[in-house]
This record gives structure tokens, C-alpha cells and sequence, in this order.
């Protein structure tokens, strides 16, 4: 699939994918500004801003914003990020000039209208106070601030009640003015267009877009020096872990190989986890690997929900397949299988035209250098079993374990006891 990449003399990038075969076509805006942009007075900034730009605009008010999508037959939505903040609106691939013409609008010109504020703020604090009551949600907090404390890497997107209480609306207009600038915005479209037509109606909707200083984000600091625990006390049922590791950065040629080791440990139903824990120990619902990549850090982890009075035995059980994969190569039938499912989800994530916006905005946006399909699965086809192993060995390593739990318990020691690896 070939797109094209064009950059405006004010630094603005355009990517356009062209696919005849669909009846859509979607615009998307990235922005490089999320909650990693932000310190502890501010966090959760990102996110309210990302909700004010849908209140009203200097030409439409937020109803006439939503009366315009839903005229169009529009799906539109926006979200917020780590590192990236993201509006889009998906529609009949006709009607692209004017979803362009709407996205730009949200993006560019919202003025955060005062009467749209406060009742934004409700909705927030709803949004938080059903992530709280999410155990499966909340651990992942507990895992980020475990890992990053006192820093913006382990800070949550949606931010803490008290900073979304507070924010005004000249806070939205600054932070707006200081990041929502050329050279730190990308516009994507795909879908069944006319190429030189649609980048020649960006030039146009973007002309007036504010330049300036490209502000990068704090640097993560990593400072752990042993394994460790962070033990969230919450009366429930089940009892939501996540074990792993520090692993790498998004630019790390290991990744395409760690990914293909958490397809082994879980990212599957045939996975030795998801085999071990759930089909054969009946102790979880869920248990599934993920690797997260991000521009200067990443990590491997396992999660989990299990029956309260097995949460010792769950972790114990993770910990002896986390030393297997290390010290075990993976058989090359297993392996085969591992790869095959990378390889069928890499392409079955990519069908449509949004997720063909996402795949190469974010590229752009992040890596600024962008692979196609086929590169990202030549790197999984080439991974080998020694390749997993030699990575496991440089991952899997005490002084980098970390487990994180909710549920109801207030001893650490007990499952510290267990990080032994």
C-alpha cells in the first residue's frame, strides 16, 4: 500500500494513503502533545483539551459541530495519549472536502467557550470515577507510577480531580497555542481519494496555522535498582495484576523479536499462559503479554484477574514461565505458530481505512521515518529462537521485575517474597 508524504513550507506534514477498493475516507490530525507533556500542575490537561475542541469553534458552536458530522454521515471521534493527541471523522469518501474542512476547524480554531467548561468537568470526574471503580483499569496506574515515579511517564492521561477542577479556560488557549503548532502536527487521510486534491484543500484549511518552537517532552528517567512492588488496596472479587519488565524504546530493532515472545507467552488462547493459568489452573478469566513501546522507554508485562485467594499462586505461575522463556528456546513448531499469528494480526489490523491512518500517522508523527506492512512483517518472519532467547536474557532480569496488584490486600512482603527470578 504506497502513501505520500508532503511537507509544507511551515512544517505541517500531510500523509495521504490512497485506497480505491473502499467507500470511505477518513482525516485524521495528530498532534505531538499528551500526558507525557506534562508536569504535576497540569496533568490531565491534554485530555480536557482534547475534550474542549469539540465546544465550539470561532464559525460553529459545538451542536452545530455534531448537527454537521451526523449531516455528512459521519463517524468522528478524538483521544488522547502518552505522547500524541488525535481528532479524526470517518464518512462516505464524497464527502471528504467536508470532513477535512471540519477536523481542521476542531483542531485549529476552537476558542474552549467558558459555558462549555464547567459541564466538561462532570463529565471528567464521571470518566475518572469509573476508572477508579475498573480494577483492571486502576492497576495500570499502579504499574506506570511504580515504574515512573514523580515523573510524567508514570502520570495518568486523564489526569488527578483536583488539576480538573481548576483548569481555566486561558490554561486550554495556552497549552493549545504552545504544542498546536505546524511542526509538531501531522494530517493524515485514506481512503478513496484524489490525492492531489485533498492535499491541495489541506494547504488551504491549514494556511493560517500557528508556528513555532517544537517543544519536546521531559526525558524519562529510569532509576530502579531492584525488583519491586506496588500493592493497591481495593475490596474486590478478583484480585487484577500486571507483572514484567523494563524493555525498549520504540526505535529498538529488539522489538519485532519481543513481540514475538509476548505472542508466545500470551496474546493468544493457544499461548502457554493463557494454556497454563486459565485451561488448565481455572484460576483467571483473562491473562494476556503485551509489550509497550514508547519514544524513550518500554516494557513487557503480563496482566491478569484471578480469584483473590490464588493471587500468590498466579504470580508464581507467571514468574516460573517468564525464567522458561528465558532459559528454554522456543520450539520451532511453537515458534512457527507465534509468528503466523503476528503476521495474520498485522494484517487484520490494518483492513480498514482509519486503522491505515493510524498506522502511518503514527509513524510519522513519532518515528518520523515510516515502514509499510510488509517491512514490519519481514521483521517478524526473521525472528529466530535464539533471537528470543538472547532478548529474554537481556529483559528478564531481577533488577528490573516489577509487579503491581489491586485488590484486597495491604501486605507488599508477601508477594515480594516471590520476585525471584
Amino acid at each position: 500500500m504506497k502513501y505520500t508524504k508532503t511537507v509544507l513550507p511551515n512544517g505541517l506534514r500531510i500523509i495521504t494513503v490512497p485506497m480505491k477498493d473502499t467507500q470511505t475516507a477518513i482525516a485524521m490530525v495528530l498532534v505531538e502533545a499528551g500526558s507525557h507533556y506534562e508536569d504535576k500542575e497540569i496533568n490531565g490537561l491534554s485530555h480536557f483539551l482534547e475534550h474542549m475542541c469539540f465546544k465550539g469553534t470561532a464559525t460553529r458552536t459545538g451542536a452545530e459541530i455534531q448537527y454537521h458530522l451526523d449531516s455528512i454521515g459521519a463517524e468522528s471521534n478524538a483521544f488522547t495519549s502518552f505522547e500524541f493527541t488525535g481528532y479524526y471523522a470517518k464518512a462516505h469518501y464524497k464527502k471528504i472536502s467536508n470532513v477535512l474542512d471540519i477536523v481542521s476547524d476542531i483542531y485549529l480554531n476552537s476558542t474552549f467557550p467558558e459555558k462549555g467548561i464547567e459541564p466538561e468537568r462532570g463529565v471528567i470526574i464521571e470518566e475518572i470515577n469509573m476508572y477508579e471503580d475498573l480494577p483492571q483499569r486502576k492497576v495500570d496506574e499502579i504499574w506506570l507510577n511504580l515504574l515512573f515515579p514523580n515523573q510524567p511517564a508514570g502520570m495518568k492521561i486523564i489526569g488527578p480531580k483536583e488539576n480538573i477542577k481548576r483548569f481555566t479556560q486561558k490554561d486550554f488557549a495556552d497549552y493549545h497555542k504552545k504544542h498546536y503548532i505546524a511542526p509538531k502536527t501531522v494530517v493524515v487521510v485514506a481512503g478513496n481519494i484524489d490525492k492531489a486534491e485533498v492535499i491541495k484543500n489541506i494547504k488551504k484549511l491549514f494556511a493560517n496555522i500557528s508556528t513555532g518552537k517544537r517543544i519536546r517532552k521531559e526525558e524519562t528517567k529510569n532509576n530502579q535498582k531492584k525488583s519491586q512492588v506496588a500493592v493497591h488496596y481495593k475490596k474486590t472479587d478478583q484480585t487484577h495484576l500486571i507483572c514484567g519488565f523494563r524493555s525498549f524504546d520504540m526505535y529498538d530493532k529488539r522489538n519485532a523479536t519481543l513481540r514475538v515472545a509476548a505472542t508466545v507467552l500470551g496474546k493468544c488462547f493457544s499461548s502457554r499462559l493463557f494454556a497454563k493459568m486459565r485451561d488448565e489452573l481455572g484460576m483467571c478469566y483473562y491473562t494476556r503479554a503485551d509489550v509497550d513501546a514508547l519514544t524513550d522507554h518500554g516494557y513487557f508485562t503480563v496482566s491478569a484477574g484471578v480469584t483473590n485467594t490464588r493471587a500468590e499462586e498466579a504470580v508464581a505461575v507467571i514468574i516460573d514461565e517468564f525464567k522458561k522463556l528465558r532459559d528454554e528456546k522456543v520450539p520451532e513448531k511453537e515458534l512457527k505458530k507465534a509468528k503466523d499469528f503476528s503476521l495474520g494480526q498485522i494484517a487484520l489490523n490494518l483492513e480498514s481505512s482509519d486503522e491505515i491512518a493510524d498506522f502511518y500517522g503514527f509513524q510519522e508523527l513519532l518515528k518520523e521515518e515510516i515502514k509499510n506492512p510488509q517491512e514490519y512483517m519481514k521483521k517478524i518472519k526473521a525472528v529466530t529462537a535464539e533471537d528470543i532467547q538472547k532478548v529474554m536474557k537481556e529483559v528478564i532480569k531481577e533488577d528490573g521485575l516489577n509487579l503491581a496488584i489491586v485488590g484486597p490486600f495491604k501486605d507488599e512482603e508477601k508477594f515480594k517474597k516471590l520476585l525471584v527470578i
